[in-house]
């Protein structure tokens, strides 16, 4: 009786066999087909916006955007970097050397001020007279601050005795204050403040996300120990990064604390590392948007070669100019006294039976402009029109005193 044996299997024919079954694990089929809308070319329409941010770009700006990538980390980012930090320490005016741009949009900037700021055994004063004064006491409650507000109406600004009332009254480590409230078109004062709060032992934190550039703002002169705004509005550049700086007395405080900031991502000592304001060698922290860098760049070298005084005559011509049309088509403005008007975005209240909302349509549908209707406190009651940075022009005002005369003869009375 014969044995049979069996034939050895081959180490090839093996290999052969697994790389077969696991190409086959490997490769599932995908059931969701590719959506139809994105193999189709992208189309974007142009529009003018005039209203509170974004503005449009400038042509250098938009340049810069279509630039190729390079990595975060390659010197030639890095010395755009300290060419940003130069170019925000001179739209601030500041020496500061914790002074950088934060990859996020102005709301990101006010959330890294306050997150670094206050601790839970704080006590924060914020002027609340719009919607940034708002969300300025939710981001510090939310941080266990004790947060007390200095109430005004829509419209109105805080005087010196105001302030100086409510330091001493509750005492706060940080006084918050919007410069450019472009939810009512309020220019909030300044003169004095800086002076006032560290006699108080306070920091003085300054939200500017639309005033800078087109509005006088001295950091150092004035006493300002945070200040930050964002891209998208003088500056002309994307939404999505916003320069921030903090002075010697803010850096003591922030090294004092007794905690460490609840969020990584905005924890100022590592990002003031990250953009090598320490003067020692740059640490990673995140990746950077290396494309908003490039713009913002090129946004901040458009203000530094126009000047800022140039910026700011510009800006308040153009909104003299507005204003006085406006009022000619027999509209209201919001704002009452002249020298409060915020010059970057202006508050028109809606003529008595006509709908905003058909006002803001038919402009965008007819002339392809976009101005905004109210925020906040002001929803419902104003037109909001934003001439800021590339779009402060004297033939952008005039356009768009044209489209609003028409849209006013032609929209529909509301029947509310």
């Amino acid at each position: 009786m014969h044995r049979t044996t069996a034939l050895p299997i081959s180490i090839a024919a093996l290999l052969r066999a697994c790389s077969t079954a696991a190409c086959a694990m490997a490769a599932p089929t995908p059931h969701i087909p590719p959506p139809r809308e994105l193999l189709r070319p992208l189309a974007v329409p142009y529009r003018l916006l005039l209203g509170p941010g974004p503005s449009n770009l400038s042509p250098r700006v938009r340049a810069a955007g279509s630039q190729q990538i390079v990595g975060h980390m390659h010197p030639e980012v890095l010395q755009v970097m300290e060419e940003i930090k130069a170019g925000i320490q001179y739209a601030f005016q500041t020496r500061n050397r914790i002074t950088l741009a934060v990859s996020g949009t102005g709301h990101c900037a006010m959330e890294a001020a306050l997150i670094n700021l206050l601790e839970s055994s704080d006590t924060v004063l914020v002027g609340n007279n719009g919607i940034w004064g708002e969300r300025a006491a939710d981001v510090a409650r939310r941080l266990g601050a004790k947060v007390h507000e200095l109430l005004k109406p829509p419209g109105e600004y805080f005087t010196l005795r105001d302030i100086q009332e409510g330091l001493a009254q509750h005492k706060p480590s940080v006084l918050f204050l919007t410069h450019g409230e472009s939810s009512t078109g309020v220019r909030q004062p300044l003169e004095g403040l800086g002076e006032l709060c560290h006699r108080h032992g306070c920091l003085l934190l300054v939200d500017a996300v639309a005033s800078l550039g087109g509005v006088p703002i001295l950091m150092d002169q004035q006493g300002i120990d945070v200040l930050y705004t964002g891209s998208q509005k003088v500056l002309s550049a994307p939404p999505g990064i916003s320069p921030i700086s903090f002075s010697e007395r803010a850096r003591e405080k922030m090294q004092r604390r007794k905690t460490r900031p609840p969020s990584f991502y905005l924890d100022m000592s590592c990002l003031a590392s990250y953009w090598g304001c320490d003067g020692e060698p740059r640490m990673y922290h995140h990746t950077g948007p290396v494309s908003s860098i490039f713009c913002l760049r090129e946004a901040l070298a458009g203000l530094a070669e126009l000047g800022l005084e140039s910026s700011w005559k510009q800006h308040q011509a153009v909104c003299t100019r507005l204003c006085q049309g406006l009022q000619d088509l027999g509209l209201e403005l919001f704002v009452k006294e002249e020298a409060a008007r915020l010059p970057t975005v202006t508050t028109v209240r809606v003529p008595e039976g006509y709908n905003w909302k058909e006002i803001t349509a038919f402009l965008m549908d007819k002339h392809s402009i976009e101005i905004s209707g109210g925020l906040g406190p002001t929803a419902g009651k104003v037109l909001r029109i934003g001439l800021m940075g590339h779009n402060a022009t004297q033939d952008n005002v005039d356009r768009l005193l044209q489209a609003l005369r028409d849209a006013l003869q032609h929209c529909q009375h509301s029947r509310l």
